[in-house]
């Protein structure tokens, strides 16, 4: 993010890198980023390819990624941002026009810290490149948690949990699965009784762990694990 000074305070921009084959979506997210104090579009890519080059030379802290697109799709660009350690402050959230389409969970295994519909309220889009550029996954406790349930209901869980997972603390596992229900950092400390900071170090803890670069990837493997179930409800305090 880049930070510029004004009398008595700093202000933080946050960057954003718009990946869409189409010119008329793109221009549409222009206009409402560039609107919004604190956020900038650094450049437009066409096709998957380009987004990959843009993302190494404009240093975005946020790209909003179309899946289906020309010449490299929005998977493999999404993959290989999540390989390159050099972009690893990168965070990419994924533009699908079907909100039931598949290819969201490969695009969370493959490192994208959320996803949206192309249909989303301006307002909505606003908040989701805050959400995602401040490090967290954009997966609320209401539809999103819901619609990732979906998603990953064909994923087979597997029985016993990983060796990885087994390495978590009970306190980690407890985090993760408030996580994987879609809860803010915030609202697991309430929940737990401890600061969001002591919370913000559990995560963290788990994803070093687990080898995982966000919280999108962590409730890939609470599913994947069997420690969260689609159509599971939140415990009970």
């Amino acid at each position: 993010m880049r930070r510029a000074t004004r009398p008595g305070a700093a202000v933080v921009t946050i960057r954003v890198l718009l990946a869409d084959d189409q010119a008329l979506i793109r221009a549409g997210f222009r206009m409402i980023i560039d609107a919004e104090p604190g956020l900038e579009v650094v450049a437009e890519a066409a096709d998957g390819r380009e987004a990959l080059g843009l993302a190494r030379t404009t240093r975005a802290d946020v790209i909003l990624m179309d899946i289906r697109m020309p010449h490299m799709d929005g998977l493999e660009a999404t993959r290989r941002i999540g390989a390159d350690d050099d972009l690893a402050g990168v965070r990419v959230l994924v533009l699908t026009t079907f909100e039931n389409d598949d290819n969201v969970v490969l695009a969370l295994q493959a490192g994208a810290s959320g996803f949206l519909g192309k249909s989303v309220e301006p307002e909505d889009l606003l908040h989701a490149i805050r959400v995602v550029a401040a490090g967290e996954a954009l997966l609320s406790p209401r539809a999103t948690r819901a619609l990732v349930g979906r998603f990953l209901d064909h994923l087979r869980p597997e029985s016993p949990p990983t060796p990885a997972l087994d390495e978590l603390t009970e306190r980690e596992r407890g985090v993760l699965m408030l996580v994987a229900h879609g809860l803010s950092n915030t609202d697991i400390a309430a929940r737990l009784h401890v600061s969001p900071l002591t919370v913000k170090t559990h995560v963290n803890r788990a994803m070093t762990k687990l080898g995982v670069r966000d919280r999108a990837q962590l409730v890939v493997i609470a599913y994947q694990c069997g420690l969260v179930r689609p159509g599971d409800t939140v415990p009970a305090d």
